[in-house]
């Protein structure tokens, strides 16, 4: 049954942030299904948070940075795969920001599955396409280092729709 058929069906719904200093991307290694990838810090929104707050926050549980968003980069849509068991074939809509970091604290622990944060230059995150959670890694830093910034003006967040009238 499809949801065009009264199922429901709601994509999941991520954050990710292209955090850069001296031309170098903050990125994450991380263990999915007992693989080690690589991702921009990055997670699913949570209940009552704006995707500003979520982007901080994703980005300080992986890394361990304080980040300042500077843009956002765009909004991506992805299926994934399903695999030969039927799983996976999720949706998911990605929003990506551009941020600076501010401060790091090195006693910080990770989120679980983080092995660690590195900085990459773009020619070796590229070279390591093989290791990419989601073709979404590359494309939001390529759309990020081609210049793709927008205003964080873009994005609105409502609170408590009834407290407007």
């Amino acid at each position: 049954m499809s949801y065009r058929e009264g199922r429901f069906w709601q994509p999941d719904v991520t954050v990710a942030t292209v955090v850069v200093d001296g031309g170098r991307l903050l990125m994450v290694e991380e263990t999915v299904g007992g693989r080690l990838v690589l991702n921009q810090p990055a997670g699913h929104l949570e209940p009552d948070e704006s995707l500003v707050e979520a982007a901080l926050r994703e980005t300080l549980e992986e890394t361990g940075w304080q980040v300042r968003l500077t843009a956002f980069v765009g909004a991506y849509q992805w299926k994934a795969p399903a695999a030969d068991d039927g799983s996976g074939g999720r949706h998911y809509l990605r929003f990506a920001f551009a941020a600076e970091p501010l401060s790091f604290d090195p006693a910080r622990p990770l989120d679980e599955g983080i092995v660690q944060a590195i900085w990459m230059t773009p020619a070796e995150l590229q070279a390591r396409a093989p290791q990419h959670r989601s073709p979404l890694v590359w494309q939001v830093a390529a759309d990020y280092l081609g210049g793709r910034r927008h205003s964080l003006d873009l994005l609105q967040h409502f609170a408590d729709a009834s407290a407007s009238t």
